[in-house]
């Protein structure tokens, strides 16, 4: 690992380690193109002690070829002094500054744009779901001088670097892939030649910025993504365009996005084969993307020659502090990404600005002293009452957190034991250590919150007790042997099979279906309501679905209500039509959750001020409830 911390030459560039920061959508700029303070503070917090090189999200050569509405900009007349801004807080960190060109093409957004997204040819784009019209030759000339612009901006606002996006199903990837680009001109007969035109438009633009290219290592879509034979004419004409690098990464942005995502579950071979295939298919150095946030990994990586560089994504933004964690050998303070996209990319597809589940103050000003010091009593130590216990403490204010379990963590505790989401246990373990460590005084395996506010006398009390599964009134219920779905994820009670009923495939449901097929059990999951697993990031979903699919002994039934229960069957209704199953001998209840009682009135007349939060107050998420511990924080 000591090499990744040593000065590295790419080209003329001189990098202070061999870490590069990818370009990851934010959702913070303004509507008008302008550069927000958000974006500035988050570009800093990336840049200090962090990568040697800080690859700015993603710019359209030209408005058409855009993908959210708060996107930054570069075709607009004002983009040079608005970029510079984020060049120059890059540079105070003595950071190099990368500014990512692409077109979306066919995954452009026809909201943003106000027009049918354009490809090479006729096709759609999953995500839009709108069918694509050809470029004509006049159009293709207009994004290769929105290239030459690009380049001229980037360097008159300063970049050290410029990434050329012809990977992951965008546009430069339509036209070199023989699947989408059908067109019978020059452009069909020759798919290298609008890429060979992007390169000689971005060198017509700028002489001084070199550049490095991206692509996918596989698209993961065996229908439309694009094939060896098609990238690796791509990779030579790299290297004789003089390409500094490649950034590689996997998916399609239309056709597999939880690859192009690194969803957390998905497995590592097929991104070790196609680096071990680009490291035999070119001279140039390779910088690796995708879930690289674990020291493991990248000294794998390394040992097998499979790459030169890493980027690292999501694991700064839920720890700007990572790599010189790793530097100082402070791994154990480290908050790992746990890969679950929800509160980065489901916020952005949203139209909301990019989050994290564990970092709240990623892209925010520091926290201040409180000039006013208070005693706290936090009453539970799930994911809100440990943020509100970090955050109170680095305000300044001494933190008294009671908790009744003997470990930190509430549902968080349970939510990495699912299907898929395994690597999450990482961030709740970095998040705890960070809460032991904040200085607070934490009593665990104990319930005598009232005994240690009549001893403390706190000016405050964060009530942030979570939710408890919603009560079922269904007939026969009572007489049925039942569980919780968090009694059978955390092992409390017994479960009797074979059969197994469970009421309520949201989320949590969906996950315990999964779970019991995997271990045998013959599984009917029931929902009154669509769409299955909801709540749910729809990458997630899509791949839990797809793995619940592939478990025969398990039955998903959506529009379902269970009526009642008899000694001999279940009655249930199902989009109106009257069933009957055979009886189960275990009901897992998953139907929801609701907040857990309030402070009794003892406490409420003890004490002036008490503040409930997290799903104490409304049942929402992890990340809902990590925002509401900060956020109590920045209030007082």
């Amino acid at each position: 690992m000591e090499r990744l911390f040593e000065q590295f030459s790419l080209g003329s560039l001189n990098m202070e380690n061999r870490f590069f920061f990818p370009p990851i959508k934010l959702g913070y700029g303004s509507p008008d193109g302008k550069v927000t303070g958000r974006q500035i503070r988050f570009y800093k917090q990336i840049a200090k002690n962090g990568p040697a090189v800080v690859i700015l999200e993603p710019v359209s050569v030209t408005p058409d070829g855009r993908e959210h509405p708060k996107q930054l900009c570069v075709h607009l007349s004002k983009s040079v002094t608005e970029l510079r801004m984020i060049v120059e807080v890059i540079h105070k960190q003595d950071r190099l500054a990368c500014l990512h060109l692409n077109h979306a093409g066919a995954a452009a957004n026809p909201k943003v744009t106000g027009a049918r997204p354009k490809a090479p040819s006729i096709m759609t784009c999953a995500r839009s779901a709108e069918e694509s019209e050809p470029l004509s030759s006049d159009e293709i000339a207009a994004i290769l001088e929105g290239y030459k612009t690009a380049a001229q901006k980037a360097e008159e606002a300063g970049f050290d670097l410029i990434e050329i996006q012809a990977g992951h199903g965008y546009l430069v990837s339509q036209f070199l892939n023989r699947k989408i680009n059908k067109r019978n001109d020059s452009y069909g007969q020759d798919r290298l030649l609008f890429a060979k035109e992007v390169f000689s438009s971005v060198k017509k633009g700028t002489r001084q910025v070199p550049f490095i290219v991206r692509v996918s290592g596989n698209e993961m879509s065996p229908e439309f993504g694009i094939g060896q034979e098609d990238l690796l004419p791509f990779l030579k004409l790299a290297e004789e365009a003089g390409a500094l690098a490649i950034h590689v990464g996997m998916g399609n942005t239309c056709f597999s996005p939880a690859w192009y995502f690194h969803q957390g579950s998905l497995p590592e071979k097929p991104q070790k084969e196609a680096l071990a295939w680009l490291r035999e298919n070119t001279s140039l150095p390779l910088i690796v993307a995708g879930k690289m946030g674990r020291k493991k990994k990248i000294k794998e990586v390394f040992e097998n020659g499979l790459a030169d560089l890493i980027a690292l994504g999501r694991p700064l933004i839920a720890d700007p502090g990572l790599i010189e964690k790793w530097r100082k050998g402070q791994e154990e303070s480290v908050v790992y990404c746990g890969y679950c996209l929800q509160g980065c990319l489901h916020r952005v597809q949203s139209g909301k600005p990019l989050g994290c589940n564990l970092n709240p103050e990623i892209g925010l000003p520091p926290l201040e002293q409180t000039s006013n010091p208070l005693n706290v009593l936090v009453v539970g130590g799930g994911p809100a009452g440990m943020s509100a216990t970090l955050y109170m403490t680095r305000r300044g204010h001494r933190v008294t957190l009671v908790e009744k379990n003997d470990h930190l963590g509430g549902q968080f505790s349970l939510a990495w034991q699912a299907p898929g989401k395994q690597v999450m246990k990482d961030g709740l373990d970095g998040l705890c250590c960070a809460v032991e460590k904040c200085g607070a005084k934490i009593l665990q395996n104990n319930t005598s919150y009232k005994d240690i506010s009549k001893e403390i006398r706190p000016d405050v009390i964060v009530w942030a007790t979570g939710a408890l599964t919603k009560k079922l009134e269904t007939p026969g219920l009572d007489k049925q042997y039942a569980i919780t779905a968090l009694e059978y994820i955390n092992g409390e009670k017994e479960l009797r099979g074979p059969r197994v009923l469970v009421i309520g495939a949201g989320r949590v449901g969906l996950e315990v279906a999964e779970m019991l097929g995997k271990e045998g059990y013959q599984v009917v999951a029931t929902k009154r309501t669509d769409p299955i697993g909801g709540m749910m990031v729809m990458i997630n979903k899509k791949l839990a679905l797809m793995r619940i699919g592939q478990l025969p002994n398990v039955t998903l039934m959506p529009h379902t209500t269970v009526n009642a229960f008899t000694g001999e069957k279940v009655e249930v209704e199902q989009d109106g039509q009257m069933l009957s199953l055979e009886p189960f001998q275990t009901v897992v209840l998953a139907a929801g959750m609701q907040s857990a009682p309030e402070p009794d009135q003892e406490i409420k007349s003890s004490i002036s001020k008490i503040e409930i939060i997290g799903d104490a107050k409304e049942v929402q998420d992890i990340y809902t409830a990590v925002q509401a511990g900060y956020q109590l924080a920045l209030n007082h």
